[in-house]
C-alpha cells in the first residue's frame, strides 16, 4: 500500500512534490501521481491491470485545493484554475471569443466527465486530439506553473512538447490558465469531426477566432488544428493570409498548403490523406461560422 496526500493548500502540494524521498526517477510507480478529476487517473489503472502493468502506489490528489478553483476575470484577462472544471466552463459568463472554448467543453466526453474533468488535466494529459487545446491555442493562453523553486508562465504552445509529454518537470504543478483580454468583437467557434457524435476521440478539431473590422475586412484570425499532429498547432501562414481579407473572399483564402506544418498519421479512426483533406473542409466551415457570428452582431 503506498502513500495517498490529499493537501488543501497549495504550499503543501509543492512541498511534497519536492520530498526527495517520493522522487525514484527510475521507479515510475513509486513517484507521486496527480490525481485532480480523475477522469484519465482511473481508466489507466484500470487499463494498466488487465495487461498486468503496475499502477501507481503513491498519489498526491489536489482536488481539496481551493486555490486552484475558479475563474477569475480582470483588467489584462482571464484565468481559469487549474481545477476549473469543463462543465464551469461551458456554463460560465465569458467573452464570446471564448465560445470555441465552450464549444469545446461540450465536447469532453459526456456530462460526468465536464463535470469532474479539468482543464489543465487535459493539457497536461498531452494527447494530440485534447479537445481544450486548439480553442486555448487560438486564445493565446498561457500555461502558469508553481514549484517550491518559483513560479513561472510560459505560452501553451511551449508548453506542450509532444504525444503525452510536457514540460514540466516532477516538483511542478500546474496552478491556472491565463488568456489575455480578447477583442470585444472577436468570434470564435469550435468544430470536431468523429466517427460519431458525442463521446469519440477527434479524428480532425479545427478552432477559429476572427475579428472583422468596419471596412467589412478581415483584422485578424488565429486558427489551430487538433489530432492532425503530435502537438495542435497554429496555422501562421493562413492567419496571416487572411488579415485584410474582405469577408466575402476569405473561405477561398484557405488552400491546401495551408496545412504543410500538419503531420497527421494513419490510424483506425481515419488515415492521414483522410484527416489532410478534412481539415482543410473543417477550417472552411469554422471560418464560415465565425464570420457568421460577426455579420449578425454587426446587423
Amino acid at each position: 500500500m503506498g502513500l495517498y496526500l490529499r493537501p488543501t493548500a497549495l504550499a503543501d502540494a509543492l512541498a511534497a512534490l519536492a520530498d526527495p524521498k517520493l522522487i525514484h526517477p527510475s521507479e515510475n510507480a513509486d513517484r507521486l501521481t496527480l490525481l485532480a478529476g480523475g477522469t484519465d487517473f482511473y481508466p489507466a489503472q484500470t487499463a494498466r491491470a488487465a495487461w498486468l502493468e503496475a499502477n501507481p502506489r503513491n498519489v498526491l490528489d489536489i482536488s481539496g485545493i481551493a486555490e486552484l478553483k475558479g475563474i477569475r476575470q480582470s483588467e489584462t484577462g482571464i484565468a481559469l484554475g487549474a481545477l476549473t472544471t469543463w462543465a464551469e466552463i461551458r456554463d460560465a459568463g465569458l467573452p464570446r471569443a471564448f465560445d470555441g472554448l465552450k464549444l469545446a467543453a461540450r465536447e469532453v466526453g459526456g456530462q460526468q466527465i465536464q463535470n469532474r474533468g479539468t482543464i489543465a488535466g487535459n493539457l497536461c494529459n498531452a494527447s494530440p486530439a485534447a479537445d481544450g487545446v486548439p480553442p486555448l491555442l487560438t486564445l493565446d493562453a498561457s500555461v502558469q506553473v508553481a514549484s517550491l523553486r518559483g513560479r513561472r508562465s510560459l505560452p501553451l504552445a511551449q508548453f506542450i512538447t509532444g504525444n503525452r509529454t510536457t514540460v514540466l518537470a516532477p516538483d511542478e504543478l500546474v496552478t491556472a490558465i491565463h488568456v489575455p483580454q480578447p477583442d470585444a468583437g472577436a468570434r470564435s467557434t469550435f468544430l470536431k469531426l468523429g466517427a460519431r457524435t458525442y463521446l469519440v476521440i477527434s479524428i480532425v478539431s479545427v478552432a477559429a477566432v476572427v475579428d472583422v473590422g468596419n471596412d467589412g475586412r478581415i483584422a485578424g484570425a488565429a486558427i489551430a488544428v487538433g489530432a492532425c499532429s503530435a502537438v495542435p498547432q497554429r496555422l501562421a501562414q493562413l492567419e496571416c493570409d487572411l488579415s485584410g481579407v474582405a469577408v466575402a473572399n476569405a473561405v477561398h483564402v484557405v488552400v491546401a498548403e495551408h496545412l504543410a506544418g500538419l503531420q497527421p498519421i494513419d490510424d483506425v479512426r481515419g488515415s492521414a490523406d483522410y484527416r489532410r483533406h478534412a481539415a482543410l473542409v473543417v477550417i472552411r466551415r469554422a471560418l464560415v461560422q465565425c464570420l457568421a457570428a460577426q455579420m449578425e452582431a454587426a446587423a
